[in-house]
């Protein structure tokens, strides 16, 4: 199991990616959140199994069709127990 947080640069707000890594999250079985931050970049938090964790950073350097990802940023942090996945508002 692993848990990390992204944060992603580029143009990522306005194009849907909060909702691309929410499908991803939910169709990997992985738990965690995602939002837009003030400084227009996109944050997540991601807890499951590694291997599916992978799969979905390995998604979100590239982002939905409109996105433009400039850089993808990820810090290991201690195991949460989340239940599902979220999309939170911006802070």
């Amino acid at each position: 199991m692993g848990s990390i947080n992204v944060v992603v640069t580029g143009r990522v707000q306005g194009v849907g990616y909060r909702w691309f890594v929410h499908e991803l999250a939910v169709s990997h079985d992985v738990s965690g959140w995602v939002r837009n931050r003030r400084d227009g970049a996109v944050e997540a938090e991601l807890h499951g199994d590694q291997a599916q964790i992978d799969d979905i950073v390995r998604a979100m350097r590239t982002g939905p069709p409109h996105a433009h990802v400039d850089t993808v940023e990820l810090r290991e942090i201690p195991r949460q127990t989340n239940h599902g996945f979220e999309i939170r508002r911006a802070r």
